[in-house]
C-alpha cells in the first residue's frame, strides 16, 4: 500500500540562461545564482551538457538529455522561441523564468513575471500543450513579422541593454523616415488554394490572435486555438500609423479600413527575393518562398497547476 504522506520526487530540471538577455544582460543575475534558486525550491538541477557552446546548440543539446523532467529556459521571447525550435515535437516539457524585456509569451501563458513565483511554476507546475507557427524550418511562439517592423529591429538591437532617450528619439525619427523611404514590399501570396499579388508595409503571421479590447495590445486571445491569423498593412502613412495607434489603443482595430485579416492554418509568400522576417523579435533572412504552417498543441510548456487562463 502507498504512503500517502510520501512526497513527491523533486523535479529534474537542466537550466540554460541567455546571459545576453533582459535582467542577465546588466551582471545582476548569473546562471549560476539562478541554479541556487531552482535548488532552493526543492528542484533537482541537471548541469546543461554544452554550456559553453552557442545557445542553438545548448538547447538542442539540453532537448535530448534522458531522464528529465523539464529544460528551464531564462531569457526573453526570443531566446524562448530558440528553445522551442529545440523542443517543439518533443517530450520534455519547457519551463519559463522570464527574464526579457517584454515577455509577452508569459504574460499570454499566465505566468508570473517575479523571478521566485515563475521558479515555483518549475516546482509544482502542470504541463500544458501549446500551439507554434513554423516557416521555412523556423519555429515561431507568438508572431512572424515582415516589412517595416523586421528592417527596425535591427537598430534595436544593435542598442540592446543599452537604450538611453536619445536613442529611442532617433528610432522614432528614423521609423517616420523610413514610411517615406523605403518602397513596399512585394510578394505573391496563397491563401486558400488562391494566389494574388500584394505590396505591404507591414505583414504579420500571428500564433493564435491578438485580444481586442481596451488595454489588450499585443495580448493573445489564446495560445492552442489551432489557428494562425495573418494581418496586412499595404500603406503606412504617419496618420495611418496614428490612426492604428489609436485603435490598438482603445482596443478596437480590427476592423479599421488600413489592415487586412485572415484566418488560416498555412500559407505561402514567395518574392524574388530572400526576405528579411521576425520570428518572435529574432530577425531572420530567409529565401522564398516562404511556407507558414500551424504546428497545433506541439510544444508542452510548464505553467501555474491553476491555469488563470
Amino acid at each position: 500500500m502507498t504512503n500517502q504522506n510520501t512526497p513527491s520526487p523533486a523535479r529534474r530540471i537542466v537550466l540554460v540562461a541567455n546571459v545576453a538577455a533582459g535582467s542577465l544582460v546588466d551582471g545582476g543575475l548569473t546562471p549560476e545564482v539562478l541554479g541556487k534558486r531552482l535548488e532552493a525550491a526543492g528542484l533537482d538541477v541537471v548541469a546543461e551538457p554544452r554550456p559553453d557552446a552557442p545557445l542553438p546548440e545548448r538547447l538542442e543539446a539540453a532537448a535530448t538529455m534522458p531522464d528529465i523532467d523539464a529544460v528551464a529556459v531564462a531569457g526573453g521571447d526570443g531566446t524562448l522561441a530558440c528553445a522551442a525550435q529545440a523542443l517543439t515535437g518533443k517530450q520534455a516539457p519547457l519551463g519559463i523564468l522570464p527574464l526579457g524585456t517584454m515577455n509577452l509569451l508569459a504574460t499570454d501563458l499566465g505566468l508570473p513575471l517575479d523571478l521566485d513565483a515563475a521558479v515555483q511554476v518549475l516546482a509544482t507546475g502542470t504541463v500544458r500543450a501549446i500551439d507554434a507557427g513554423e516557416v521555412n524550418g523556423h519555429v515561431f511562439l507568438i508572431n512572424s513579422v515582415l516589412g517595416l517592423p523586421a528592417r527596425m529591429a535591427r537598430h534595436r538591437e544593435a542598442k540592446r541593454g543599452r537604450m538611453g532617450v536619445l536613442d529611442v528619439v532617433r528610432m522614432g525619427a528614423g521609423l517616420l523616415r523610413h514610411l517615406g523611404r523605403y518602397p513596399r514590399d512585394r510578394a505573391v501570396l496563397t491563401l486558400a488554394g488562391e494566389s494574388r499579388r500584394v505590396r505591404f508595409r507591414t505583414l504579420a503571421v500571428v500564433c493564435g490572435d491578438y485580444r481586442e479590447g481596451l488595454g489588450q495590445v499585443l495580448s493573445r486571445a489564446g495560445v492552442d486555438g489551432g489557428h494562425l491569423t495573418l494581418y496586412l498593412v499595404e500603406t503606412l502613412s504617419a496618420a495611418r500609423l496614428v490612426r492604428l495607434g489609436l485603435g490598438f489603443a482603445v482596443g478596437e482595430w480590427r476592423r479599421l479600413p488600413d489592415l487586412e485579416r485572415h484566418e488560416t492554418d498555412a500559407l505561402t509568400l514567395d518574392a524574388r527575393k530572400a526576405l528579411r522576417v521576425m520570428n518572435d523579435g529574432e530577425v531572420v533572412l530567409i529565401a522564398p518562398p516562404l511556407h507558414y504552417r500551424l504546428r497545433a498543441s506541439a510544444l508542452r510548456v510548464l505553467v501555474p497547476a491553476e491555469d488563470p487562463r
